[in-house]
């Protein structure tokens, strides 16, 4: 691209690519046909439209066309709705985009109306991080000032990627291009009056774009479990039309000929013909095992159940106005199943809030000062000397400070070096106020250190870095910045110092550093490993410092070496790497930092209850061993009392990467068998891959926790990924499923919101299999009775209602609302969260067990009703007997029996439930007098056969017998069997729950003692001839019978919880 040269541009090949991206799925015209093209790829729409094709087959149907039409049409403009709804709101992002000042293109940034040419940004849209950035444009192209439109130049750049790479030439020199003077798409302007910039990428060119790469789609071991089951339904779906062919196919054989009872045989039907209709026409009245409303049900509970964690105010951090967030609805239930969890160390478990702590240099160690009993014997050190300290650094060791200012050439070269080493940005808005915006809150803490004892960074431009030293300003030629990255763990710079000395200043983690310093250094190396220990022992984190000189004939062909790699357009970061290994050896060692990162509250408690609910937690963190060790006795992971310790270590690449696949499980075993996990010293990278080696060979559910960018491939590698908003920014949360801003919260996320969302939908879907089984077994036994014909048992419009209006939010109640104990009882008792784990609730035997409740509940509600209405007369000796009264009376049963199966499922009634429950049965008395009454039948006479069927019905007293005879059959050997089942194998579910009842229980009122008659008379018994109670007095025996029953209660609890 050339700069200032238009025609040149769109002559270009490039310019096929303009800035339009189109993130919306629709526009008015093609959203119906492609959204019903989508809705019908998922199977169940598929089928239900199949359903709806048979339907309009006369030979085959019994049914009308809209008892499957109705809940489809509802079912596909519910998920319209929301389509729609997701799509406008995308296509107003991209209208308030345009519409502001957020960049819609990657830019070159060429000048600014800021000093230097500095730019700040907000990228909260990028990578969630609210903090400023400083961006600086190449002083070539900054210096022109108002000529811009002058800007003879062009860039050369690699073809689209998720990385900007590329050089500018302006007259003849090559500058190298990287993300520092990029403003990329996404990005907002701040505190920036108005800058110039040169459009590198556009439209879906961006990195933005193509870094915008599809997110794995989690599903929950429900989802997976119903997917298996639906299948497993469509098999026995199948099975049952194959028998009702069969019989079919008998029937006419044997009766079919002969059978006109009421209407002569229509000629030309043989059997083999019959049953290839027979089995499509039971296809269309058995349809409902399979269940149209159950996906959408399930998305309103998960719905529902994620806006309580949401709306809990007990996971609401006040101190930034952070509330708790399930950025998904999918996986709700799935916390309640977690059986490990990943957890980053630093600012995860900890505050994240670096303070600079202790330090070692040239092999004296300095910092904070404590007596035998552990308190502090000396005062805050007083940096009053120097006018640019921050006031709320903090310090106490003052041989410290009375060795900088002595002139100390180590301990100045010590703090030089963090006050040079560094990419921080400082911000001045009055003289002396110093506000530093640093990409980590370590750096942020060294360069505080160096600036309250004597070394203050001021200013930084692309080419140079200016420190106050004890007083005195010094400008630094910045000749190369040798990045931090996760994979070289340390940082370099290299400056000429006004009287034109060259040094390289490293800092990095000590097993890096050790390993390029000059074999001199051996002996100190020593002592200030002593030292790191030390510091790693008390948890502090810890940076090694060492420094360089240079020879100016080297640095000037190392310098052209360099700038030909960072220009270079293929293999870049490779030659680069290797120019950083050559120049960062035989370094000079001069100390060790040690920073303080405090634990965050509540985190031992946490741990100590996720610990209780059989919640194995691993810590995944690049700390050092010992530092890491010591987080975990401050966490309670480690006790004293463990004797046993497994490391792995290695201190090579080859040795860290030296298992072999066929190790890996041999790892797993054994990291398993160990009560605590803690893993040091590993990358981002590693992070995923423990998670992901024990999701593939432990078959567990997961979950990884972390604040920072380099946890974000742990979180998305787990099932289930938490984000923490701290201090790294927020992309840990934008990757995240759920997210808050303590690690305390995450008990309360998993034992109460997470167990109680597992056991709501496991509840819903048991409930929800037996009515739907229940409903349709009462088809196939009545098939027996009436030829195979495919006729239905109950009225077309009470099929078409019965999961859409009659028992859908009665369970929808119970799914939303139910809790077996409350979330103080789930505190106290963290071991009801382990039936969960185990899947006890919803699993295959349970699927098994709701098919046999439902196949009894519909013999007893098929032939109770039956029996009750054959030969039946009213009571003024008219028959009743008949088809429409039948239909009825069995469909009004069958509603009363899951509504009274749905009442011994619910634990936890509200206003809510009993209006759903009452308001359902209401609903279907007021509907089926409507539908059955004389006036609709004659507006729609075809629609509404059942003319005055509920009136002559229901007024008989021998109908509501029957209705309580077959609800009474129903649900007593439920109640029975359960009842059986707590008393010989409670679960603690169940013990759980008789100790909440029994402690809910009133106390019984103190009893009166009757008032004593007040006599005169001096004489009386003191003593009784027989036996009396001195010996149990004596004894305390009576004294202590009553606490000794309660006590031992008490421990049998106990000892039942410690065994689960």
């Amino acid at each position: 691209l050339r700069a200032n040269d238009r025609p040149f541009n769109l002559s270009y090949h490039y310019a096929v690519s303009n800035n339009a991206i189109k993130t919306s799925k629709y526009n008015i015209f093609t959203f119906l046909p492609l959204n019903l093209f989508e809705q019908f790829r998922r199977l169940a729409n598929a089928y239900f439209l199949f359903l709806f094709i048979l339907q309009l087959i006369p030979q085959i149907s019994s049914l009308s066309w809209f008892t499957t039409a109705v809940p489809l049409i509802l079912v596909l403009s519910i998920t319209a709705v929301k389509d729609a709804s997701d799509d406008i709101f995308l296509y107003m992002i991209v209208k308030f985009i345009l519409l502001s000042s957020i960049l819609s293109a990657d830019l070159l940034l060429l000048s600014s109306s800021e000093p230097l040419n500095l730019v700040y940004v907000e990228t909260a849209e990028l990578d969630g991080e609210t903090n400023l950035k400083v961006k600086q444009a190449l002083t070539v192209t900054g210096d022109m000032g108002d000529n811009i439109d002058e800007l003879a130049g062009f860039t050369a750049s690699q073809q689209p990627s998720g990385q900007v790479q590329g050089t500018l030439t302006v007259n003849g020199q090559t500058y190298a291009l990287d993300n520092d003077k990029v403003l990329l798409r996404g990005c907002t302007l701040r505190n920036t009056e108005w800058c110039f910039g040169l459009v590198i990428f556009g439209g879906p060119d961006t990195k933005l774009m193509q870094n915008s790469g599809k997110t794995t789609f989690k599903r929950t071991s429900i989802d997976h479990l119903m997917n298996v089951l639906v299948l497993c339904i469509f098999g026995f779906l199948a099975s049952m039309c194959t028998v009702m062919a069969i019989s079919n196919a008998i029937w006419e054989v044997r009766e079919g000929s002969v059978f006109t009872a009421f209407l002569p045989r229509e000629p030309g039907v043989d059997a083999a013909l019959s049953s290839f209709l027979s089995f499509w026409s039971y296809v269309i009245v058995l349809n409902t095992v399979v269940p149209i409303s159950l996906y959408v049900s399930v998305e309103i509970i998960r719905l529902g159940n994620s806006f309580y964690i949401d709306w809990d105010r007990k996971m609401y951090y006040p101190k930034n106005d952070t509330p708790a967030q399930a950025r998904t609805t999918t996986l709700n239930e799935e916390l309640g199943q977690i059986k490990y969890i990943f957890s980053d160390k630093t600012g995860t478990l900890t505050q994240n809030i670096m303070t600079f702590n202790r330090c070692s240099i040239n092999g004296k160690g300095y910092g904070e000062l404590f007596d035998f009993s552990g308190q502090r014997n000396t005062d805050k050190v007083d940096f009053l000397w120097n006018h640019l300290a921050d006031p709320k650094f903090i310090f106490h060791d003052h041989s410290l400070v009375e060795t900088v200012r002595a002139g100390n050439p180590e301990a100045q070269a010590f703090f030089r070096l963090l006050a040079l080493c560094h990419t921080v940005m400082p911000e001045e808005k009055k003289e002396g106020e110093l506000n530093y915006q640093a990409q980590s809150p370590d750096e942020g803490a060294l360069v505080t250190a160096a600036r309250n004892f004597g070394f203050v960074f001021r200013s930084r431009t692309p080419e140079t870095i200016t420190v106050v030293e004890m007083g005195k300003q010094v400008t630094y030629e910045l000749l190369a910045v040798l990045d931090f990255n996760n994979v070289r763990k340390r940082m370099s710079v290299i400056v000429c110092s006004p009287e034109g000395k060259l040094t390289l200043y490293c800092k990095g983690a000590d097993t890096i550093i050790y390993e390029r310093l000059h074999p001199s250094c051996n002996k100190l190396m020593k002592v200030t490993t002593d030292h790191l220990n030390e510091y790693a022992g008390d948890g502090l984190r810890t940076l090694v410092l060492a420094y360089k000189d240079l020879d100016e004939d080297y640095m000037d062909d190392w310098k052209k070496r360099h700038h030909e790699a960072s220009t270079a357009m293929d293999g870049r970061e490779e030659r680069l790497d290797e120019l950083y290994e050559e120049i960062e050896k035989d370094l000079q060692l001069l100390g060790a930092t040690a920073v303080e990162d405090k634990l965050q509250d509540g985190v031992p408690q946490t741990i100590e209850q996720l610990a209780k609910a059989d919640i194995k937690i691993w810590v995944l963190t690049g700390d050092k061993q010992e530092t890491a060790e010591n987080i975990g006795y401050s966490c309670n992971m480690l006790r004293e009392e463990m004797k046993d310790v497994f490391i792995v270590a290695a201190n090579t690449a080859e040795g860290a990467f030296a298992l072999e696949k066929d190790l890996q499980l041999e790892l797993l075993r054994t990291a398993c068998m160990c009560q605590t996990v803690i893993c040091c010293r590993v990358t981002p990278l590693q992070k995923a891959q423990v998670v992901q080696l024990v999701k593939r060979y432990k078959q567990a559910v997961t979950l990884a926790i972390g604040d920072g960018a380099n946890d974000v491939s742990m979180i998305k590698a787990a099932h289930i990924g938490v984000g923490i908003s701290g201090q790294e920014g927020m992309q840990a949360v934008l990757s995240s499923d759920f997210s808050f801003a303590q690690f305390r919260y995450l008990q309360r996320l998993l034992l109460v919101h997470g167990r109680w969302s597992y056991l709501r939908m496991c509840k819903f879907l048991r409930y929800f299999f037996y009515k739907n089984f229940t409903f349709t077994f009462v088809h196939f036994w009545y098939a027996f009775f009436c030829g195979f014909s495919a006729q239905t048992v109950y009225d077309e419009w009470f099929i078409t209602l019965y999961n859409l209006v009659y028992t859908a939010l009665p369970v929808l109640g119970m799914s939303l609302f139910d809790q077996d104990v409350n979330d103080r009882w789930s505190f106290q008792y963290p071991q009801l969260y382990s039936p969960g784990q185990l899947n006890l609730y919803f699993n295959k035997k349970a699927f098994v067990r709701c098919m046999m409740h439902s196949c009894y509940s519909s013999l007893i509600l098929f032939f109770i009703p039956w029996a009750a209405m054959y030969d039946t007369v009213r009571d003024d000796g008219k028959d009743i007997a008949d088809y429409q009264s039948f239909a009825l009376l069995a469909q009004t049963c069958l509603l009363v029996v899951v509504n009274i199966q749905l009442c011994l499922d619910t634990h936890y009634w509200t206003a809510v439930n009993q209006f759903f429950v009452w308001g359902s049965l209401a609903a279907y008395f007021a509907i089926t007098f409507t539908m059955y009454s004389n006036g609709m039948f004659l507006i729609f006479t075809s629609a509404f056969p059942f003319i005055g069927t509920a009136r002559n019905s229901l007024n008989q007293p021998n109908v509501w017998l029957t209705i309580f005879l077959t609800s009474l059959l129903c649900t007593l050997p439920v109640v029975a069997f359960r009842f059986i089942l707590i008393q010989l194998w409670p679960t603690i579910n169940d013990k759980m729950r008789h100790k909440v009842r029994k402690e809910a229980l009133p106390a019984p009122a103190p009893r009166r003692l009757p008032t004593r008659r007040i006599s005169t008379r001096r004489s009386g018994y003191a003593f009784s001839h027989s036996q009396g109670y001195g010996d149990l007095v004596t004894s305390r025996r009576f004294l202590l019978k009553k606490p000794l029953k309660s006590r031992l209660a008490l421990t049998n609890i106990e000892s039942f919880y410690c065994e689960a």
